[in-house]
């Protein structure tokens, strides 16, 4: 089955199962799909759940994203792109809504823009807005002057997406699991000279895969978050696509229909796909990741066996840091570190640029305990004007640490505010942003 007939199966399966709202704008045809989980009390202690998903995929040719050398705009569809948005709800207050997004990245811009209007229009603070880009180099530019319309067109449909997310809210029992999956590896090759963009078999990676499984009154699947760090890079050429993150997505909802798939990416910064460059290796990489997942929440299993059931209070906090540069002329760059925690079960880490390997596992380090809550570390979050390198990759140097002059104490700001704000979701007051 080709990847656009595939995607008509879906839409025609989503269609008999979910309402949509039609948006017609002059750039892209917008529909958004929503589920509610259940109608019936179910067990997690009160908590809901509600998705909604968005084809986001332009419909007329637009620059692309990721790689400098391709001057001339896409030339067709291969895999439709998709925003997609589960809304968690607590039921003492507690809410959080979580978008994922088949493109390069999110920008500060965009970010603060859909975070404003959420707000306003549902209530939601922007701490529990959570905004994370698979970082496909097969998308849109959307920042480039011939898009202006699709940027528009995405800010809409954002807001759209969150609001008809929490619209669907619905009692539900929410799980975490996790399973490993291995095609991704370090990129970073020594040398006598430096440090090469080459695959490094030897370097450090993360192929650690959380899973956030959601289901509905009867035990049935209804919602599958899950993550993965390694950049969406298997192809490189001019046609729309999701890479490995977007065929992983859609076999998980073939697989199981009525199943939102959502991807969240990691700290991938200096990871990628490897093999590469053949359309087959973006199919079997997702196809990896996908029974990766399966692995980690058994579907046929119910209640579900290695999972850990979330219940309790959803706290938030956000807040920006200044990273300074070496050239001490050049100002500060403003940087979002979120913290999301999932009652005592799951404590996510959002950071924002392209995070190298190195945040997630000191992360891990430094919070993973015995009786601890489950870390979960994305990178690519919130925030996307470059990579953000570990103090280890910026002595190196090399690629990823050239981007720009960080001075190298930026990793100890960064780690510094992710335990500030793992401290204050430990109590109530974690429910407000900070800034």
């Amino acid at each position: 089955m080709s990847d656009r007939a595939g995607t008509r199966d879906l839409r025609a399966c989503a269609s008999r199962l979910a309402s949509c709202v039609v948006v017609a704008v002059a750039c892209t045809a917008m529909r958004v799909e929503s589920r509610g989980l259940a109608a019936d009390e179910v067990a997690g202690g009160g908590w809901r759940a509600g998705v909604a998903v968005v084809r986001i995929t332009p419909e007329r040719p637009l620059p692309m994203a990721g790689y400098a050398g391709r001057k001339e705009p896409a030339e067709g569809t291969e895999q439709d792109l998709f925003a997609k948005a589960i809304a968690l709800d607590d039921g003492a207050g507690g809410r959080t809504v979580w978008i994922t997004l088949d493109l390069i990245g999110v920008t500060a811009e965009l970010r603060e823009a859909v975070a404003r209007r959420v707000e306003e229009a549902v209530g939601l603070a922007p701490a529990a807005l959570l905004i994370n880009a698979s970082h496909t180099h097969c998308g849109p530019e959307y920042v480039h002057a011939d898009a202006a319309d699709y940027r528009r067109f995405l800010e809409d449909a954002l807001v759209e997406l969150a609001d008809r997310a929490i619209a669907e809210l619905a009692p539900a029992t929410v799980a975490f699991g996790s399973a490993r999956a291995a095609f991704a590896m370090n990129r970073r090759t020594p040398t006598r000279e430096r440090f090469l963009n080459h695959p490094n078999p030897s370097g450090p990676v993360d192929h650690a895969v959380p899973v956030l499984g959601v289901r509905d009154a009867q035990g049935g699947l209804r919602g599958l978050v899950f993550g993965y760090a390694c950049h969406n890079t298997t192809m490189g050429f001019r046609r729309w696509l999701g890479d490995y993150a977007g065929y992983a997505q859609r076999y998980l909802e073939e697989d199981h229909p009525g199943v939102t798939a959502l991807f969240m990416m990691g700290c991938g910064g200096d990871q990628n796909p490897y093999p590469r460059s053949e359309l087959k290796y973006a199919e079997r990489h997702g196809r990896t990741l996908a029974t990766a997942v399966e692995a980690a929440i058994e579907v046929n299993q119910n209640p579900p066996r290695h999972q850990r059931v979330v219940s309790g209070a959803i706290r938030t906090a956000l807040e920006t840091i200044e990273l300074p540069f070496t050239d001490t002329l050049r100002p500060p760059h403003r940087y979002p570190v979120q913290v999301i925690r999932l009652g005592d079960a799951v404590l996510l880490v959002a950071l924002g640029m392209e995070a190298t390997v190195d945040y997630a596992l000191r992360i891990k380090t430094e919070f993973v305990t015995p009786d601890g809550p489950a870390v979960w570390v994305a990178g690519y979050s919130n925030d996307y004007p470059g990579y953000v390198p570990s103090r280890r990759v910026l002595l190196e140097g090399g690629y990823e640490a050239e981007s720009r002059p960080w001075d190298p104490g930026v990793e100890e700001r960064i780690i510094a505010a992710v335990h500030r704000l793992a401290d204050r979701t430990r109590s109530p007051t974690g429910t407000a942003a900070s800034r």
